[in-house]
């Protein structure tokens, strides 16, 4: 933050989920992540603000017409965090794969939402060579030249669904509750269903009901009905656990704030002159020699010296129970690094370019 805005006046930091009004009435620029609720309530005090920003992909927790009605300019950071929402998915597949025996290769992956998140889980799965249907009839009824599936066709031929949709309450593609339980009750024996975008996709009391009694099911849960508070019921249910930090890379986070140093710049009409690369620290590893990706296991390996999963899913089950639990791990997550920062060398040939197309950089023979 100080790198980018240090320069454009003084900067003070707030708890995001407990604004009030009265923290903001002076304030010219306020940014912001999705725990923050941006509406009248917390700007009417506020009659100098030029610009409010959310390094975040969805505007759910902003009132845009409010802000519009104000005249006050906004942007969003769409794309941010989608590499590392998708890494994190594909991570999450290949820990169920070794868990449970039962190889993500040769698996059919079905990915409801086919946006920029959505977009990136695809990226990852076709570098691995695995097959992928996308569903999402809202780009699909925008003429987007991909093709797509039904819903019900989804969850009839996949065995893995992964869930990357926002969040809408009403209309013809209302994605609250999406998964109630009658839709929970028609997933395939064995299905590993993942979510990576907002709780209440997924109806959680009826996933606790579910999980009862379908414990053929697997789930990953990084988002959670009712958050900041998850149902303490459910928690053991889950397979792997994550308090709502799938797109928590250190590069995701860089690229959303400087998306925000962009727009305000065009806002304030000054030059900016910063770059983003000034955000990331030097690799903590320049190269990691692999003779051979022989199996999906030392891919596993390799996925793990980015990022492990299981130490996030350790640290929620010790604390989400904790006083504010759920909200000190994502303030003090160690924001973990996206494949582009490891170089592989010594690999092979054979290889090189699906490697280089999961997003590790410096790939070399």
């Amino acid at each position: 933050m100080q790198q980018l805005f240090g320069d454009l006046g003084t900067i003070e930091t707030v708890n995001g989920r407990e604004l009030a009004a009265e923290q903001v009435k002076d304030a010219d620029v306020l940014l912001v992540r999705s725990v923050t609720k941006v509406n009248q309530a917390l700007l009417e005090n506020n009659d100098k603000l030029k610009f409010v920003g959310s390094a975040t992909i969805g505007t759910d927790h902003i009132d845009l017409e409010y802000l519009a009605c104000r005249n006050i300019p906004f942007s969003n950071a769409p794309g941010c965090n989608a590499t590392a929402v998708g890494e994190f998915a594909f991570i999450a597949m290949l820990e169920l794969a070794q868990r449970f025996k039962s190889p993500l290769k040769g698996k059919v992956v079905g990915i409801v939402g086919a946006g920029n998140t959505g977009t990136a889980v695809a990226k990852c799965l076709k570098a691995y060579g695995i097959e992928v249907l996308l569903c999402d009839p809202v780009l699909e009824k925008k003429g987007d030249s991909r093709s797509f599936v039904s819903l019900n066709t989804l969850i009839d031929k996949c065995d893995v669904v992964s869930l990357h949709v926002p969040i809408t309450k009403t209309g013809e593609h209302k994605t609250w509750y999406l998964f109630d339980e009658a839709r929970l009750n028609s997933l395939r024996e064995n299905t590993w269903l993942l979510n990576c975008c907002r709780g209440e996709v997924i109806d959680n009391r009826a996933l606790l009901r579910f999980k009862q009694q379908r414990d053929d099911v697997k789930v990953v849960l990084d988002v959670w009905e009712g958050e900041p508070n998850p149902m303490p019921e459910l928690v053991p249910y889950i397979e792997f656990c994550t308090p709502h930090i799938a797109g928590y890379s250190l590069e995701g986070k860089a690229r959303g704030t400087f998306m925000l140093y962009q727009q305000l710049t065009k806002v304030l009409a000054i030059k900016g002159d910063k770059q983003m690369e000034s955000l990331l620290p030097p690799l903590w590893s320049e190269q990691v020699s692999a003779i051979e990706i022989a199996d999906e296991r030392a891919l596993l390996q390799l996925a793990r010296f980015v990022y492990d999963l299981r130490d996030d899913d350790e640290l929620f089950r010790n604390n989400f129970l904790n006083n504010h639990g759920f909200d000190h791990m994502r303030k003090n997550h160690k924001h973990r690094r996206e494949f582009s920062a490891l170089k592989v060398g010594n690999i092979g040939q054979t290889n090189v370019n699906w490697l280089s197309n999961l997003g590790f950089s410096g790939v070399e023979l």
